[in-house]
């Protein structure tokens, strides 16, 4: 395809993908800087055999909650052990060809005029690390004697990207799937019964599927002898593209259509199906009678108005993709409305309850009620949807109103201070370990987290049938934010509060069925005390298909005892382990733990849990994860009393180009006397007294911290796989660099101090030491080390190239925001506003330092990035502010991209890209540095934050940039559920 010469960013509306990134350069005066134009070569697509994939976000299943993994700059050890529901993912998997320009070259080119146009291809070094074949996610059967291969495919090609989004209300569809979009799927899947030795069974492939099938959404029933998903085919018309359900037996792999016609589609924009029994499906399905879609008018029947004449106090972060007029609610109306469906195995299905927007369908657990979501106008045009009124009823399992819990109204007004809540009901839920009893929470401070009250929540649980007259029961009160429930029986439960500004956690044990007993604190701690964490109680799967507190039982012992899991965080790293614990006397017994010479091991799950009551510890049997810094992540399980254990994978190295990739933790001190880490990699074969200094990459991404102690406690395990994602900076290991993997980058504010009034100071400080130590160890070169990160990655990037010029020779940041100005009402974990904290949000501004920069420095951005905060404007008023400054730095836009990149074509470029750079301004660099790093020349260039200036407000946090679309979600510690 043959794009104009002129090419406008926001303009772009076609079905196909440009045939290059848009890119500016800025070389210093006298070169000026332009954007390249846009290839005229046809693009031909090249054979795409697949790439290490990232853990994938998960698609909240209602009967099977899991959390969504960590996105780090490396790929999750985990990333092949997933949860069987969905993937619906920013930054996921792709298709089986790419499509790249024919000019694509595999050097790292030092010469402008020899760029051309079109998307590039990194060395082939790093491209073929990028394309090695994923490896399939498992899933284990409810009873725990069957696992699923889920097989994946490689990054997609940019045509994907390119289909037309709706925008709506935060939430981004595709109008042709009506589901969210950029869905990655599934290809196939494979059954294999789970024999008593831990060997598998012959593979029974999931057959019947139409050609090309596209798989999304796989649940297993209760019993474990079917499936349910979604397929979706590629085809011209409307109808191929949109979602089907699909059932399958697991015993023969057979699968067909829920649905005899062909006319009843899947809505996949909230929640999808879920099992009511192990024969019925409740399935939110497009309505057929639902009409055309609403076309804009051509002339508006009125101005855009927004009023505020009440003098509300309504501040809100910078959310993006936000409805702008009728137009806008009509369409998202149209789109998210769904008719909910009862649908039979054996082919009967029922409409129940009128359209709505339905967002969650929650079965009793004794599958004779329906918890039920939705949401309704009026509609918001400043928050997203999960902000607007929302209605949860409990419905009878065929479709009847039982009665109405609540109906909130549209929440534009929550404070942006952290542990700040909607007001109202919420978190409502069935128990765990009852039939069909509810729990919700009401918060007792207006939502406000300002407000000084005691309690500040209160637990209240309350059957689905009322007796008439009947009030709901107060199970606790909270004096912190409440964090969540895990529900063993009337005799044990643990509730969770904490309070970010603290740093508290406390974790709770009641009996709810007793009054007698007074409930009391098991834990008080700092969240931030890592080695402290005593760890999570395990959960095991109920016939019913939800998780309570799995109880232990000894031979002779009247104790009641549960499984701790913990991380085991040690000065040394982690050392996961698995404790006895008597709730009763606190008494612990270790029953597991790591290796920790030379392995990283993890218990992932319980797989002894098919029956109720407390399990025999000589019969216990879990799921263990199993890696070294050399070999990827196996599983095994593991059983007692001999605690033999069985491995049940064996997947390939997926590069063993760097198999023997050397790995290191190591510890050094700030100049404040902060401990600090950092994982130091080195190529293959490669000895410093040898070979002498490399060109270093420093990857890393600042966090905030109340206590130097906390700071400088050791995170993560020196005998972790080093696993490499698609935008790794442990590719440029291939490239003989030595990678320092992210090192802390503490960010502390203790007492009423808060972190970020010393923000500079302190990112200079531990960029330093990082320096230092690499420095120190003979392993980096003085003028040849660069600094990289993503998103609040690349905010410390231009931050660092601004205030520490002494310390790198050039810098990558990717989809960063560089001009709080820009996030007046908070960011990151920053919650005092713009003018109650003004000279923070300037100092900490990369943008107003523009001028102090120097060093080259690559900027890249998605053109379509979602991230509350990181507006791609972010990128272009700050290459603007550099040019204007004669900097010398790139700017790439990458059309159709996200926060996170996800198309073949749009990685393969930017990894040319960062190629390029580091080769031409790092590994290639000549400049003298000085040897001391704390030269007085230099003292001034590294920033300082005037004491005097500081502002001072209320404070609190603890997510990143990136929010959810605050719907409910509770996070109690986490749990291992398959």
């Amino acid at each position: 395809m043959r794009l104009p010469k002129v090419y406008h960013r926001f303009s772009l509306l076609s079905l196909y993908p440009p045939s290059s990134p848009l890119i500016f350069y800025h070389f210093p005066n006298p070169v000026s800087s332009t954007s390249t134009s846009t290839s005229t070569a046809t693009a031909s697509f090249l054979s795409v055999k697949s790439t290490p994939s990232s853990s994938l976000p998960i698609h909240k299943h209602s009967r099977n909650k899991f959390f969504k993994p960590t996105k780090t700059m490396t790929s999750s050890r985990f990333h092949n052990l997933v949860p069987i529901s969905a993937v619906v993912a920013e930054d996921g998997g792709g298709g089986s060809n790419g499509a790249v320009s024919t000019t694509a070259t595999s050097s790292a080119e030092d010469d402008e005029s020899a760029f051309g146009d079109g998307y590039r291809l990194p060395p082939p070094e790093i491209r073929d690390i990028v394309d090695a074949p994923p490896l399939p996610a498992i899933s284990f059967s409810p009873r725990r004697d069957k696992i699923l291969f889920l097989k994946r495919r490689s990054l997609p090609p940019l045509s994907e990207l390119a289909r037309p989004e709706e925008k709506l209300a935060g939430i981004r569809i595709d109008g042709k799937c009506n589901t969210r979009s950029r869905m990655s799927f599934y290809t196939g899947i494979g059954i294999h019964q789970l024999m008593h030795d831990g060997t598998l069974g012959p593979e029974i492939e999931i057959y019947g599927l139409p050609d090309g099938a596209k798989i999304n959404f796989v649940t297993w029933s209760n019993d474990g002898r079917h499936l349910s998903f979604s397929i979706r085919v590629d085809e011209e018309d409307d109808s191929g593209n949109k979602l089907r359900v699909w059932v399958a037996d697991v015993e023969t792999g057979k699968a067909r259509p829920l649905f005899h016609s062909p006319d009843i589609y899947l809505n996949g924009v909230f929640d999808n199906f879920v099992w009511v029994d192990n024969s019925t499906l409740l399935v939110c399905t497009i309505p057929v009678s639902r009409g055309d879609l609403p076309k804009k008018p051509l002339v508006p029947s009125s101005p855009k108005i927004q009023s505020n004449e009440q003098k509300n106090i309504i501040q809100a972060r910078t959310y993006q993709d936000l409805l702008k007029d009728e137009h806008d609610e009509d369409l998202f109306e149209y789109y998210a409305t769904s008719q909910l469906v009862l649908a039979s195995l054996d082919g009967m299905m029922k409409a129940i309850g009128p359209p709505a927007i339905y967002t969650s369908m929650e079965p009793s657990p004794d599958q004779k009620f329906l918890l039920i979501t939705s949401i309704h106008r009026p509609y918001s045009f400043i928050v997203p949807c999960g902000r607007f009124p929302k209605k949860v009823d409990v419905w009878t399992a065929d479709g009847k109103l039982v009665r109405e819990l609540c109906d909130l109204p549209l929440a534009e007004d929550i404070p942006i201070t952290f542990n700040s809540v909607r007001k109202g009901m919420r978190s409502i839920n069935w128990r765990a370990d009852k039939p069909s009893m509810l729990y919700w929470v009401e918060t007792q401070d207006g939502g406000d987290a300002k407000v000084e009250v005691s309690p500040r929540d209160i637990i209240y649980t309350q059957p689905a049938e009322l007796i008439e007259g009947e009030q709901p029961t107060i199970l606790h009160k909270l004096d912190l934010r409440y964090g969540g429930i895990s529900w063993c029986d009337d005799s044990l439960a643990l509730v969770y509060e904490s309070w970010y500004k603290t740093r508290r956690v406390r974790t709770w044990v009641f009996s709810p069925g007793s009054e007698d007993v007074s409930p009391r604190i098991l834990f008080d701690r700092s969240s931030e005390d890592v080695y402290s964490d005593p760890g999570s109680p395990m959960l095991r799967r109920t016939p019913a298909g939800t998780y309570v507190i799995a109880t232990v039982k000894k031979e002779n012992d009247e104790g009641k005892y549960i499984l701790l899991n913990g991380s085991g965080a040690t000065p040394e790293g982690n050392i996961p382990f698995l404790d006895l614990f008597d709730i009763n006397t606190g008494s612990k017994e270790r029953i597991w733990e790591s290796n920790k010479e030379k392995y990283y091991e993890t218990v992932v799950a319980l797989m002894s849990d098919q029956n109720d009551g407390a399990l025999d510890i000589n019969q216990l049997n879990i799921l263990t994860s199993k890696e070294s810094k050399t070999e990827n992540t196996q599983y095994f399980i593991q059983k007692w009393p001999d605690k033999k254990a069985y491995q049940i994978t064996n997947f390939p190295h997926p590069y063993p180009q760097l198999a023997s990739l050397q790995k290191e933790m190591i510890r050094y001190q700030r100049k404040d006397g902060v401990q600090l880490t950092a994982t130091l990699y080195l190529p293959p074969g490669y000895e410093p007294s040898r070979d002498g200094p490399l060109p270093c990459l420093v990857w890393s991404y600042p966090g905030e911290f109340k206590s130097k102690d906390a700071a400088g406690q050791v995170r993560g395990s020196p005998n972790e796989f080093a696993g490499i994602g698609s935008t790794s900076a442990l590719l440029w290991l291939a490239r003989r660099f030595a990678i320092l993997s992210g090192p802390t980058i503490p960010i502390i504010g203790e007492g009423d101090e808060e972190a970020n009034d010393r923000y500079v100071e302190q990112l200079v400080a531990s960029a330093e030491a990082a320096v230092e130590e690499v420095i120190r160890r003979g392993v980096a070169h003085p003028s040849k080390i660069a600094v990289g990160g993503h998103s609040y990655g690349a905010f410390m990037t231009a931050n660092l190239l601004a205030h520490a010029p002494h310390l790198f020779c050039c810098g990558v940041a990717r989809s960063g925001a560089y001009n709080r100005t820009l996030t007046p009402f908070g960011f990151q974990n920053e919650d005092r506003t713009l003018w109650e904290a003004t000279s923070i949000y300037v100092e900490m501004s990369p943008f107003m330092s523009a001028n102090k920069i120097k060093k080259p420095i690559l900027i890249i951005h998605g053109e379509e990035d979602n991230n509350p905060g990181t507006l791609t404007m972010q990128s272009d008023r700050f290459f603007n502010a550099l040019k204007g400054h004669g900097a010398l730095c790139r700017l790439v836009i990458l059309p159709f991209e996200s926060h996170g990149y996800a198309a073949r074509e749009s990685i393969m470029h930017v990894l040319w890209e960062t190629d390029r750079w580091l080769q031409k301004y790092c590994a290639s660099n000549t400049s003298e540095v000085k040897t001391d790093l704390d030269s007085s020349e230099d003292n001034e260039s590294k920033g300082t934050t005037n004491e005097e200036s500081k502002a001072v407000g209320a404070a609190g946090g603890g997510v990143s940039e990136l929010a959810d679309l605050e719907f409910d979600r509770v996070y109690p510690n986490q749990r291992s559920l398959l």
